[in-house]
């Protein structure tokens, strides 16, 4: 069964482009044998990070979408934790929220078609009858 995963890791702030496109087209190549596919891949560029990480105060962000089974993210996550550029990673499943979101815009789709409909004319005709009914039996002030 195939699921959607975004890995997104942090490497060593002082590391070349080369070495990242090196490191990215490594990880790419682990994917296909593995029975997965790679989805995309956005670096993100140099950010500070929120504390320091191995006395590192910022990193270059890289975010992978990877859709497979988990043997793709173990593999990935085995070779991402011995590789010494890296010194952050986190690997989200994101299938099972993009489930429940595609939920959510289909119940919402199928109130503002209920809400775009006219208002029956009856009930609107016996609303106005209504009121003019219940304004004779009020009682009369002495």
């Amino acid at each position: 069964m195939n699921r959607t995963y975004e890995l997104m890791f942090i490497v060593r702030p002082d590391m070349t482009d080369e070495d990242l496109d090196k490191l990215i087209s490594t990880l790419s190549a682990v994917v296909p044998p593995t029975g997965g596919t790679v989805q995309r891949v956005d670096k993100m560029g140099k950010r500070r990070l929120a504390y320091t990480v191995r006395r590192f105060h910022e990193g270059i962000y890289v975010l992978m979408v990877v859709e497979g089974g988990g043997a793709v993210i173990h593999e990935l996550e085995r070779r991402l934790r011995v590789t010494e550029p890296v010194i952050k990673f986190l690997t989200v499943r994101t299938d099972e929220e993009q489930k429940r979101l595609d939920k959510i815009k289909a119940l919402r789709d199928a109130k503002k078609k209920v809400s775009a409909q006219p208002a029956a004319p009856a009930p609107v005709a016996a609303a106005a009858e209504a009121p003019a009914a219940a304004a004779p039996e009020a009682p009369a002030t002495a």
